[in-house]
């Protein structure tokens, strides 16, 4: 995020000096290595606790990395080398109260992980399947360990009579200072709000609701957006299809460009990605069914792209997915 790079940049920026970087760049670069030929990557090696739904990654101050996904409080992650995770609890030991208005279950979704000002932020859905009466929270921490967030409340919020749904939020921050947060799911398709950087919460100046990717024909089905920029662009990542059922998912994730982080996205072919555009980056290939719910991370050896997807090999349990991303002629290619 800092000088416009993605919202899950860690504190420092990506600048670490001497052989220690040289060693753990080159050895997660080789873990990410696809171990088969196919049309689309494999995903990198990844052992131990890997069993997550919509996860979102940042590299902490001392190297360790810090990963959460859907469900428990938010469930927390950790890993020394990106390879090995461990689970370490939830971001809240407590719901706040708040939750219970939009999900029986307290159950929350689709965490969204930055620092920003010498703080971690995390923003958050809670809703409950197949509802638009959802709302967006914000946390932040000072570690961004679990168990030491402290809960905002509501960003933003939808009712059962809204055309769009307030769920799968992600924070971009741009070169110029303003921040804005892009998300929703099917109905009217995705959004974006401008965020005020000093309460994380919605910039009083603007209130408009931006449309950023629909399907106004067929199926309405996307979801999960990631903004960030490269080279001069503005790039939307989102999932596209259906998440959720094992290896009958047909989640894949595609992409478009803009000149402005509110759009218009059009995909390669020049398609808006309001009319159902977008080039895909990574679909469905042999055990790795529904890829998906993905965020983008810049890291020590490039940017990364972490998502989930059904195992194939495993009853169709949701797994970790960890892929380097190239930007070689303007468009992201997963490896």
């Amino acid at each position: 995020m800092i000088h416009a790079k993605s919202a899950r940049t860690r504190p420092g920026g990506r600048v670490r000096r001497g052989r220690r970087l040289a060693v753990l760049a080159a050895a997660t670069a080789f873990a990410l290595l696809p171990t088969s030929a196919s049309a689309y990557p494999n995903p990198g090696r990844v052992t131990g606790d890997i069993v997550v739904h919509d996860p979102t990654m940042i590299r902490a101050s001392d190297g360790t990395y810090l990963l959460y996904s859907t469900h428990g409080g938010l469930e927390a992650r950790t890993s020394t080398d990106r390879i090995a995770f461990s689970r370490s609890g939830n971001a809240f030991n407590t719901p706040p109260s708040w939750w219970k208005n939009y999900s029986s279950s307290n159950d929350p979704w689709a965490p969204d992980i930055s620092y920003q000002g010498g703080k971690y932020l995390m923003y958050y859905a809670v809703s409950s399947f197949g509802s638009s009466n959802s709302a967006i929270g914000f946390a932040t921490s000072s570690s961004g360990k679990a168990g030491t967030w402290t809960d905002y409340g509501i960003v933003h919020s939808t009712t059962g009579s809204s055309n769009y749904n307030a769920i799968d939020p992600n924070l971009f921050v741009d070169g110029d200072g303003k921040w804005w947060l892009s998300f929703g799911s099917w109905w009217s398709g995705l959004k974006m709000i401008r965020i005020d950087p000093s309460t994380g919460k919605q910039y009083a100046g603007d209130k408009t609701v931006y449309s950023i990717a629909s399907r106004p024909t067929g199926t309405k089905a996307v979801e999960g957006p990631t903004v960030v920029k490269r080279n001069g662009y503005y790039y939307l990542f989102a999932s596209y299809d259906t998440c959720c059922a094992g290896t009958s998912s047909t989640y894949k994730i595609k992409v478009g460009r803009a000149t402005s982080p509110t759009g218009p996205y059009l995909d390669k072919n020049g398609v808006n990605m309001m009319n159902n555009g977008g080039s895909v980056v990574l679909e469905s290939h042999g055990r790795y069914i529904g890829p998906g719910g993905q965020s983008v991370m810049g890291d020590v050896d490039g940017d990364l792209l972490v998502y989930h997807y059904y195992d194939g090999q495993d009853n169709g349990a949701p797994k970790l997915g960890v892929n380097l991303l190239s930007w070689s002629g303007g468009w992201p290619t997963a490896y």
